[in-house]
């Protein structure tokens, strides 16, 4: 149990959220957590995933975004690295076509699995919220990403992450209506 307890905490380490409080992942970030040594012998696992999200006649390109990141080498020179970002979906047809000899790959197709469970019964109870409560529930989404993003991890830096926030937009506002207010003058 203290296993699957871990890993779990490896899958939820290396997920991101996204702007709009979307979940995604970095295929090489989920590499090293599913024990794959090299990228060649991943990428071989993540086109058959492709394969089988294609084969489903589900939208590849929805699901495995090819995103390059710029790394270093030796040198101090920089060269492209090429990634995806990942939805649940793609990790979990990962996990399916991964090396079944490897109980991480157990441990991730089951992750994946009720995660995926747990969304659906989510989006379920989200069709049935007031459109005043869809607003609320993707405000609290996006505040949790950008906590997490930020790296706000206690209530203090929480505060004053707000505090912070509150100043500038005070500022904002302060300054559009002084704008606005000469605007109306001169008219």
């Amino acid at each position: 149990m203290k296993e699957i307890d871990k890993n779990n905490k490896s899958f939820e380490n290396v997920k991101h959220i996204d702007e709009n409080g979307v979940e995604f992942w970095y295929a090489r970030e989920l590499q090293s957590v599913l024990n794959y040594k090299e990228w060649r012998k991943f990428e071989n696992v993540i086109n058959k995933a492709k394969e089988s999200c294609k084969n489903s006649d589900i939208t590849v390109f929805d699901h495995f975004v090819d995103v390059d990141k710029m790394v270093q080498i030796g040198s101090g020179a920089e060269r492209k690295q090429k990634d995806y970002k990942l939805t649940r979906y793609a990790c979990y047809l990962i996990a399916q076509n991964g090396d079944t000899r490897k109980k991480v790959i157990a441990l991730a197709q089951t992750y994946f699995a009720i995660q995926t469970r747990k969304q659906e019964i989510s989006e379920k109870e989200y069709t049935s919220l007031t459109e005043d409560e869809k607003r609320f529930y993707q405000r609290n989404l996006t505040r949790k990403g950008n906590l997490k993003r930020d790296k706000v991890d206690t209530e203090k830096k929480a505060c004053d992450t707000h505090n912070k926030i509150g100043k500038i937009v005070r500022k904002a506002i302060k300054q559009a209506g002084r704008y606005y207010a000469r605007r109306i003058a001169y008219t």
